[in-house]
């Protein structure tokens, strides 16, 4: 018999281990996955809504790819997940998902639009975003925890060496474009911070006292003033604007602009506490240990909202940056247990997001079987999502076959300056937050019926299905609504969609036919909202 060596002992007991943790922490994303259900359900009772049924395989998994990857499942993928009978199929494919470069490349872009939305309006801003997404993936990569991430957004390195120039290219990954798209005035980068990493509106009260909310003048400038500090050195004169920064750590009051009584306030944060100061701490570093600490009452369940808003298509506050007393969440208790299980287990993101796609409610079925799943906010059924610009041009480039799988996994951002997919990006910009609200314009509608995406005289998708003579019609068809509405076609489509395709004579007839079910499918709302 051969001996086990001491070195095998130790790895085999390393796997073991890894073995175990890895249970436990299956066992803790189902706990609070059931957390989440048992809240909506008690809701569901009082109000006496009768949920919708769970979604079938092929639902699920189209939604969840685009949810988490951004973009639709190949062919290949949904045949698999469909026909696998592992009862477990489909938290091993959330697990997968989470694990690639999908869920990498889309919450790079989610995040990148939270944490720097004028990227998205600003053209002239829109330069900051290669190197904050740069920062942001390998923070992803990494699975660096929410508090770290915004621990170090919010005290990156200011030096004239170090990326405060706005519209400069070739430096490295850096967070501090957070910091050039705020103009790094200290009221922007207190307004832009308390809505981003909080979840409160505090804007109204730079000018006056809030009319609907608590806040304070006072209480806007004293926490604006943890960024008196940030000093604008000098204006450079090349031809880029240059804007480069000091930051001078004992700054820590600003006094009220146009104030009748011309008070100067010091720092403080927004819930009236006073910091305590430690030598050679900036104030940004004082200010980003109490906005990520475990018992901020904003923090976590911000976080969670904001996730859960990305996953329903609606927070369990709504708007998602609006968390007030004037403005009640949906269900409150929820959203204080999930604050609470998200700081628990150190702001793990990839933790909070197993938690909600594992759940019952995020599983069900966005068809409409009673009257009472009407109101969004019971979580009855699967509110129906528009797409972003990216997902609509990444599922439109995997549909058809414009580009290989791994292009369109990787494929992030849409920033160059001309081109098709700037076009994509002007004209699915979102107009509103929520995404239950997102409708096609004219605009969009006519691109997608006339762009060269959907141009089926030279769609690769139809050309690959064509070159296998031996592809019945049904199968031919068959192909086609998996590439695009990734389900099988329903007996009664298929039926009559075979018959319109057998009854041509010639083979280019047959080839116009297949097409036109093909561009149909394209322009489909199945297609181009997530459901």
């Amino acid at each position: 018999m051969r001996r086990i060596t001491p070195c095998c002992r130790i790895a085999l007991t390393l796997l073991v281990i890894a073995a175990g943790l890895r249970t436990a922490r299956a066992d803790e994303v189902q706990a609070t996955a059931n957390l989440i259900d048992r809240h909506i359900e008690a809701r569901w009772k009082i109000d006496g809504v009768v949920p919708a049924e769970l979604s079938d395989d092929a639902e699920f998994f189209r939604r969840i790819n685009l949810h988490i990857g951004g973009v639709i499942p190949t062919v290949w993928e949904v045949r698999s997940f469909v026909a696998d009978p592992t009862p477990d199929k489909r938290r091993q494919a959330v697990e997968h998902l989470l694990s690639g470069p999908r869920y990498i490349a889309h919450f790079t872009s989610t995040w990148r639009k939270v944490m720097l939305p004028e990227t998205e309006t600003d053209p002239n801003l829109r330069a900051l975003a290669p190197e904050f997404e740069g920062w942001l993936r390998q923070r992803l990569i990494d699975n660096t925890s929410y508090d770290r991430m915004v621990r170090e957004l919010l005290t990156a390195p200011l030096s004239r060496s170090n990326a405060m120039t706005m519209g400069n290219t070739g430096r490295e990954a850096t967070p501090a474009g957070f910091f050039a798209a705020k103009e790094m005035k200290p009221e922007n980068l207190a307004a832009g911070s308390a809505r981003t990493f909080l979840g409160v509106r505090i804007d109204c009260a730079q000018c006056h006292d809030h009319p609907f909310d608590a806040w304070k003048r006072r209480q806007f400038w004293g926490y604006a003033a943890f960024f008196a500090g940030i000093v604008p050195a000098r204006a450079g004169s090349d031809d880029i604007p240059v804007q480069q920064s000091v930051e001078v750590f004992d700054r820590r009051e600003l006094a009220i602009p146009d104030d009748i009584n011309q008070r100067v306030v010091q720092a403080t944060f927004l819930n009236g506490d006073q910091p305590e100061w430690k030598p050679r701490t900036s104030s940004r570093q004082t200010l980003a240990d109490w906005i990520t600490a475990r018992d901020n009452p904003y923090f976590a369940r911000a976080t969670v909202n904001r996730l859960w808003a990305h996953f329903f298509g609606l927070g369990l506050v709504d708007p998602v940056d609006d968390l007030s007393p004037a403005n009640i969440p949906s269900h409150p208790e929820l959203l204080d247990e999930l604050g609470r299980e998200f700081a628990r287990h150190d702001f793990d993101l990839q933790f909070l997001i197993r938690a909600i796609v594992n759940s019952r409610t995020y599983q069900l079925t966005s068809r409409r079987t009673h009257d009472s799943q009407d109101e969004p906010s019971r979580f009855a059924r699967m509110a129906v999502q528009g797409l972003t610009a990216e997902s609509v041009y990444r599922s439109l480039q995997r549909a058809t076959g414009a580009a290989p799988p791994d292009v369109a996994d990787r494929s992030v951002v849409l920033f160059a300056p001309q081109g098709e997919d700037q076009q994509f990006r002007e004209l699915f910009a979102n107009v509103t937050d929520r995404p239950i609200d997102r409708q096609t314009s004219i605009l969009q509608a006519l691109l997608i019926m006339n762009g060269p995406q959907t141009d089926v005289r030279q769609l690769r998708i139809l050309e690959a299905i064509l070159a296998f003579p031996d592809l019945t019609a049904a199968e031919q068809i068959e192909t086609l609504f998996l590439s695009t509405v990734s389900r099988l076609p329903a007996a009664a489509e298929s039926a009559r969609l075979v018959q319109a395709v057998e009854a041509q004579a010639s083979p280019d007839e047959r080839r116009k036919v297949l097409g036109d079910i093909l561009w149909a499918l394209l322009n489909s709302s199945e297609f181009l909202f997530n459901h």
